[in-house]
């Protein structure tokens, strides 16, 4: 089993993700910001952890070119860090500080994981990138009627860089694997305690992403498709 990386791995669907992967063997680093959880969760799951915060995105950066130095390349990097936004930030009503703040933590931190972590894998042509996204940043179907105007947006954002980077590297002919998912709603700090689904629930799709059988000759989308948006193991309209 190889090395996997979890961003908001000290919690909800991060760190289920992180257990799970534990599990079945595979060596974990667990990134987050705050650092007395991040080494309780580490402790409880034998696993590394870098504490940094990633709106800040030198920091990341730094952080994410030591944790190549001294791990080196993952096989697996699950980001499943963010932020909602402020409840009334529509677009209209949002200020800079509020904008910059999802901006950076949902969008340009993904960036910059990938940019860093992702680079040596796909050179190596193997390893499997999971994105935690969101259907709130679809462009169809549900739940598109407007309002969290930079959480929306911040997720598209991560939606189109998913796509993009797929592109980019092959689609899966390569190796290499990069795969956005909807958790939908889970019991997190963020989903709050009445969603319907447990962060065990909402982590189940990227835990298959990362670990599925995957044959860019196959039959079912499944097992050939990468470079799209995830809900219950199957393909959704961005």
């Amino acid at each position: 089993m190889g090395l996997v990386i979890v961003t908001g791995g000290s919690r909800g669907l991060g760190f289920e993700c992180a257990k799970e992967l534990a599990a079945i063997g595979h060596q974990i680093v667990l990134v987050a910001k705050d650092k007395a959880r991040l080494e309780e969760s580490a402790k409880h799951l034998g696993a590394a952890y870098r504490a940094v915060d990633l709106e800040d995105l030198d920091a990341s950066k730094t952080a994410f070119e030591e944790i190549l130095e001294s791990f080196g390349t993952p096989e697996i990097v699950i980001l499943a860090h963010g932020v909602m936004s402020a409840k009334m930030s529509k677009t209209l009503k949002t200020d800079n500080t509020e904008w910059r703040r999802v901006m950076a933590i949902n969008l340009d931190s993904v960036f910059s994981a990938l940019n860093i972590l992702a680079a040596p894998m796909a050179e190596a042509r193997a390893g499997r990138v999971v994105i935690f996204s969101a259907c709130l940043g679809r462009m169809s179907g549900p739940g598109n009627a407007g309002g969290l105007a930079p959480y929306r947006v911040s997720k598209a954002g991560v939606n189109a860089l998913v796509r993009n980077l797929a592109h980019e590297t092959g689609l899966g002919a390569r190796g290499f694997l990069v795969d956005a998912v909807c958790p939908n709603h889970s019991r997190t700090d963020m989903g709050g305690p009445d969603a319907p689904l447990s962060a065990a629930e909402g982590a189940l799709t990227a835990i298959w992403l990362a670990t599925r059988a995957f044959d860019v000759n196959g039959v079912s989308d499944e097992e050939k498709v990468t470079g799209v948006l995830w809900e219950e193991m199957k393909v959704v309209p961005w």
